[in-house]
């Protein structure tokens, strides 16, 4: 039986050169022909292989990714609730004129917290102003003839 000259660990190096990844680079390591490189790439499925490894590793980072960013939600979280408890200590214990800090680290906690949370600080404000302009602008579309104050008499 003749030896191979291309190593059974090829896919392996093929896979481990990145951005230089190539045919001709493993042809040029192991000292054969591209040609040979190639059929042995078909033979083993060496694209649909480094599709399959790309694909788990970008889920792999992606799971370790949304975890990083779970925890530091969580520190944050603890970070503003920790803050939120010292305004309003002081708060508590201070006069109602000299209480304004306390009122402005509570604005500012609220307002960290539904960006942490990805709810806008005003979003009341929006549902209400896109009410008033959907109302209004049915309220006012020009009316066909025949119809009166928006309201159809056929």
């Amino acid at each position: 039986m003749r030896p191979r000259r291309i190593p059974s660990n090829a896919f392996e190096h093929y896979v481990s050169l990145g951005d230089d990844r190539s045919y001709q680079a493993i042809a040029d390591k192991f000292n054969v022909s591209k040609r040979s490189v190639v059929k042995r790439a078909i033979a083993e499925g060496w694209q649909g292989r480094l599709t399959q490894i790309t694909t788990t590793a970008r889920t792999e980072t992606d799971k370790k990714l949304a975890s990083a960013i779970t925890q530091m939600n969580e520190r944050h979280a603890k970070v503003l609730q920790a803050v939120l408890t010292k305004a309003l200590d002081a708060l508590r214990s201070m006069p109602i004129g000299s209480g304004a800090d306390a009122v402005r680290a509570i604005d500012m906690v609220l307002r960290h917290e539904r960006a942490l949370y990805a709810e806008p600080a005003d979003k009341t404000v929006h549902s209400v102003e896109e009410i008033v302009r959907r109302e209004y602008e049915l309220w006012m579309q020009p009316t066909k003839k025949g119809e009166r104050d928006g309201v159809d008499r056929n």
